[in-house]
């Protein structure tokens, strides 16, 4: 791992059996849009201003836009500043993770940054500003950091004391309340070759629905409801997954289910989890990949190791854009980073790494968290050699609509293969709608069967 360009208001914790310490004063509290975002990110802007000061971020939509739309760029004449290469790119090595350096390394003719103006854009609803500033006096880490208490709709620890915390943080971002989606995803040969698998999506978050409460929370005991289809290729066609996640996984782990086409059956799949292969990722990504990181942390030790600035992918609207085919994006290697938009911003650095006993492929996992936003940008994975196994990165944006930051892309490395999988092509499909209308009946086995029948 590089030597990290740490800010002095790092917290320097780790912490393996975390009790429940994460409550902060009134005082603490009040810092919350004042001197600190809304959400916990410093407000103010870096030394030497390359990072500016978050605004408020974007409010609204953006002139033109209407929902259903992709969504247009709200800053169509921003230049590129400057281009890292792999020969340039010791130069900015302070400000790059190390598997973005390996990247540079593994494709030094291809792969490349195009670095923008760093654009604050990250908002939320105000109805989850005052839920997170309730929930920094209240949340706790409970059963060794395997669930939390204390907190609903907004994030729990916007100051955090340690990597759990932290790692909390991206799990339970908001991201709407109803949503369905049609997206795909692509895992090319190393020559560029690829099946376009298609899938439908629909996801009911619990803790973020405006009028939950403490007390549902906890006798409901769950975070979100996912449900998956795929519908292409035709082969594939009808295989389905359910998921049902706890807030409380000590409580009741993780609930899962799989439609199978050729039985035709439900079952019950509880290794839908940790490090078992990604639907049909072509063993290029694990379970918990799936959103940079999600499900349990209980295999992990958890340290907060500090913040840093980083170059991520930032405000990738011409990444998201309909006027692009997928053919222009996936490309041999990577994909094509003409079309990517990187961008200087402070994030959290969190390192995961394997508790003795547990089993997993990656030994140590390092998270990059957005300040703003909580959503982990960048993420370098290591095998039991300690050595980089695969690097993600997540290509965010703000859907204006709801208003919430969320990644257009999720592309994971495979450094080993020089493989890698696409996730959340949308560029040739339907949008988000935010706007879906979701009980918890389309979310149960039977619903399941229904959803997988060709």
């Amino acid at each position: 791992m590089n030597k990290l360009a740490i800010l002095p208001i790092a917290v320097m914790v780790s912490l393996s059996a975390p009790c429940a310490m994460a409550k902060v004063s009134e005082a603490d509290a009040a810092k919350l849009g004042t001197e600190l975002t809304p959400l916990g990110g410093e407000k103010a802007a870096n030394a030497d201003g390359s990072i500016p000061a978050w605004d408020g971020g974007i409010t609204k939509p953006v002139a033109g836009y209407s929902k259903g739309m992709h969504h247009p760029d709200p800053f169509p004449g921003d230049k590129i500043e400057f281009t890292i290469t792999n020969a340039n790119k010791d130069k900015y090595k302070e400000y790059l993770s190390d598997g973005q350096i390996k990247l540079f390394e593994l494709y030094p003719e291809t792969f490349k940054m195009n670095v923008y103006q760093t654009r604050r854009t990250a908002s939320v609803p105000q109805f989850v500003y005052d839920a997170t500033k309730e929930n920094a006096t209240r949340a706790e880490l409970i059963d060794g950091g395997n669930g939390i208490k204390g907190a609903s709709i907004g994030i729990p620890f916007p100051m955090p004391d340690n990597g759990l915390e932290a790692i909390w943080n991206h799990v339970l971002r908001f991201r709407g309340v109803d949503l369905k989606t049609s997206r795909s995803q692509a895992a090319p040969t190393a020559g560029g070759s690829y099946t376009l698998v298609e899938t439908a999506e629909e996801l009911r978050f619990q803790y973020s629905r405006p009028e939950m409460t403490l007390d549902k929370l906890s006798n409901d005991n769950t975070l979100f409801y996912f449900k998956q289809v795929v519908t292409q290729p035709a082969r594939l066609a009808g295989t389905a997954l359910l998921v049902k996640e706890t807030m409380d996984q000590e409580k009741l782990p993780r609930q899962a289910w799989t439609y199978n086409t050729g039985q035709r059956r439900v079952r019950k799949a509880p290794n839908v989890a940790f490090d078992t292969p990604g639907t049909v990722s072509d063993g290029l990504r694990t379970t918990d990949d799936f959103d940079m990181f999600n499900g349990s942390p209980v295999r992990y030790n958890w340290e907060l190791v500090g913040k840093q600035e980083l170059y991520i992918p930032y405000n990738d609207y011409k990444l998201h854009s309909d006027k692009l085919e997928y053919e222009q994006i996936i490309t041999p290697g990577h994909i094509n980073p003409d079309y990517v938009r990187y961008e200087k911003h402070r994030v959290w650095v969190v390192k995961a790494t394997l508790k003795e006993g547990m089993r997993h492929i990656y030994k140590a996992r390092t998270f990059y968290i957005d300040e703003d936003s909580w959503q982990v940008s960048v993420a370098d994975l290591y095998d039991n050699r300690d050595e980089l196994y695969r690097v993600a990165m997540a290509h965010g944006l703000n859907y204006y609509e709801v208003p919430t930051q969320w990644s257009t892309l999720e592309v994971f490395h495979d450094l080993q293969s020089r493989r890698y999988i696409a996730m959340g092509l949308d560029n040739e499909g339907r949008m988000y709608d935010f706007d879906a209308k979701l009980s918890e009946a389309n979310f149960t086995p039977a619903a399941l069967r229904r959803a997988g029948i060709r």
